[in-house]
């Protein structure tokens, strides 16, 4: 395929359970994973950003069978007609839905979605958009945080539903409280960071209001 993707250059990370694979597309550098059970096979993709033939081949070759959104804003978002026609379905929170041109079903806070046998606990970080989610993998532990979470800081709530105080009492009370110093932050755009790197900044972020 002309993009060259293939599971062995698109795998960012992997343990003896999972593979997380990543690609990069669209103009603003969306990153997309897909985490894959190394038991079972099963796999979900995580932003149907953009770049759909990208997607959809890598979906066929990991077995993808649904996608989760971490939220509505159109850069995340414009593969979701083309991977909906393949046959795979579309999860984001009830907050976020009217923001996609369609999906499937809705997905809350504090759940747990199985991945073969992995488990990823869903997060409702508000703040960037009402309805952001981020999805932790409890087993690795990662956390795929969308765009409520950076290295250097949160993420951008200049746009329509965003709040600054918003997202700073989400991360700091549903990430930085709860999560383990080492858990693996692999955020929707731009370099993974850790919860004990960013952690100790978050009064520096106050301070600055961004």
């Amino acid at each position: 395929m002309s993009s060259g993707d293939t599971p062995s250059n698109t795998l960012h990370y992997r343990d003896s359970r999972v593979d997380v694979h990543k690609i990069v597309v669209g103009d603003f550098e969306n990153n997309v994973f897909v985490v894959r059970c190394r038991e079972s096979g099963d796999a979900v993709l995580i932003d149907a950003a953009n770049e759909h033939e990208r997607l959809l081949e890598l979906c066929r070759m990991l077995d993808v069978r649904t996608v989760l959104e971490t939220h509505g804003h159109w850069d995340h978002i414009q593969a979701i007609p083309a991977v909906r026609d393949a046959g795979i379905e579309v999860g984001v929170t009830a907050q976020d839905a009217s923001m996609l041109p369609s999906y499937d079903y809705i997905i809350e806070h504090d759940t747990v979605i199985s991945v073969g046998r992995l488990n990823l606990r869903t997060i409702h970080n508000p703040g960037h958009t009402p309805g952001s989610m981020s999805f932790l993998l409890e087993e690795a532990p990662i956390l795929f945080s969308g765009d409520t979470l950076f290295p250097g800081g949160p993420g951008n709530t200049s746009f329509d539903g965003g709040s600054f105080d918003t997202i700073i009492k989400s991360i700091d009370e549903l990430m930085f409280s709860p999560l383990a110093p080492e858990t693996m932050v692999m955020p929707g755009h731009g370099l993974d960071t850790t919860i004990g790197r960013e952690r100790p900044n978050i009064q520096e972020w106050v301070d600055r209001g961004w």
